[in-house]
């Protein structure tokens, strides 16, 4: 497998462990709560929150496998290189390194249509040149480079918190009403409803992908071995945390068949509460931008990744600028790309397909850290039960197969 590029062509260590966490904080955030819920909502209804309990379980048991195998092997291929150096199969790599930068790129997409939609509530302008505006402007800041994209997401990722917790305290009463409106959805359970749920869950699914854009940094994290697993697990937890809440709180206050049609599910949530809606939706254009950023972020140092490995791409795209220190190539054509998914695919269609996509990943990184545990365990690393990703890999597997099953059906 190729080592990373030269120093004088090699990305700047810059990223400590608060940083990181706020960028996976950041980067799960605006993928996820702010843009699908309500997506969520209208497949799952009143069991949201069960669907974002199962979306999370599938993710952490994944995110395990990420903290220990991200150690191991710290390059910016992330799973491409998990991948082949667990199979010795260089094509098998290859491929999963396309299929995570076709994930990330479609989930860049699939967020900056949610810009698009709480952008309405101010402003009535086309869909398609609110797009491709948008997302030219994150092109540009994922261009000039880490550093200044670090600390744009920390406080894009602040902004996030606060207008979560706002939304929390917003539809509080929804807390405390929640047991019996679940219970009462659930005594009358059928086969409708459970399909439901699973569409739900796999859309929920989507909400949680950012914590994989995280091991994507490895070449710009300081003292990565220890840093990058926390930085996975923390961020993760928080998150999950925040989605519970949200989804409880939201689901519980009252009827849901307005946030679930609402092109700002968020504000529709706090304005059927008697809230002023231009708070929450000022706060989530920053948080989606946030989210939308990590995404081609990640995109682009795959792409980099594959062309200066030659894994299917020219080699330009593997060129490191030396001024911004980004693969600025990779980055303006991945933009470019975005742009054009983002003004002219549906949302829901988008999510769907970084879904399925993002699992198949998954599957293949579960995979690939078995083949590594049982060949070697390195002293300095996060030695997980083996168990953990045979769950994990079965669980994404398992949720491959269901969705197949239940479009042909």
């Amino acid at each position: 497998m190729a080592e990373p590029a030269p120093e004088t062509e090699s990305l700047s260590r810059s990223i400590t462990l608060p940083r990181l966490v706020l960028y996976g904080v950041g980067t799960i955030l605006g993928a996820g709560i702010f843009v699908v819920i309500g997506e969520v909502i209208g497949e799952s209804g009143t069991l949201a929150p069960l669907a974002y309990l199962a979306a999370g379980a599938v993710a952490f048991l994944t995110a395990l496998s990420y903290a220990e195998i991200s150690a191991r092997v710290p390059t910016a291929g992330g799973p491409t290189d998990y991948v082949e150096r667990a199979f010795r199969h260089r094509h098998l790599g290859s491929m999963t390194g396309w299929l995570l930068m076709t994930a990330n790129t479609v989930s860049a997409a699939t967020i900056t249509s949610g810009f698009v939609g709480y952008l309405s509530i101010f402003v009535d302008v086309p869909g398609w040149l609110v797009a491709l505006l948008v997302a030219t402007g994150i092109g540009a800041i994922g261009a000039a480079g880490m550093r200044s994209s670090t600390w744009f997401m920390t406080v894009t990722t602040g902004i996030g918190i606060v207008t979560l917790l706002a939304v929390i305290w917003a539809t509080r009463e929804g807390l405390t009403a929640i047991p019996s409106r679940l219970g009462g959805e659930l005594s009358g359970a059928n086969p409708a409803m459970l399909t439901g749920l699973f569409s739900g869950a796999f859309l929920a699914i989507y909400s949680f992908i950012g914590f994989g854009d995280m091991a994507l940094t490895a070449e710009e994290v300081k003292q990565v071995e220890r840093t990058l697993p926390r930085a996975i697990l923390i961020a993760l937890a928080i998150v999950f945390l925040f989605y519970l809440l949200v989804s409880i709180a939201v689901v519980g206050a009252g009827p849901v068949e307005e946030i679930a049609s609402a092109r700002a599910p968020l504000v529709a949530a706090v304005e059927r509460e008697g809230w002023p809606a231009w708070p929450v939706g000022l706060a989530s254009l920053f948080v989606i931008v946030n989210g939308a950023l990590t995404q081609i972020i990640g995109a682009s140092r795959l792409l980099m990744d594959i062309g200066r490995d030659a894994r299917g791409a020219p080699g330009f795209f593997g060129r490191v600028n030396p001024v911004s220190r980004t693969p600025l190539i990779a980055t303006v054509t991945l933009t470019a790309i975005v742009a054009l998914l983002a003004a002219f695919v549906d949302l829901q269609h988008l999510a769907e397909a970084t879904s399925l996509i993002i699992l198949a990943v998954f599957f293949l990184v579960n995979c690939a850290l078995i083949g590594l545990k049982r060949r070697s365990q390195p002293d300095e690393v996060p030695d997980i039960w083996i168990g953990i990703p045979l769950l994990g890999a079965l669980s994404t597997l398992g949720a491959i197969l269901a969705q197949i099953a239940f479009w042909f059906s």
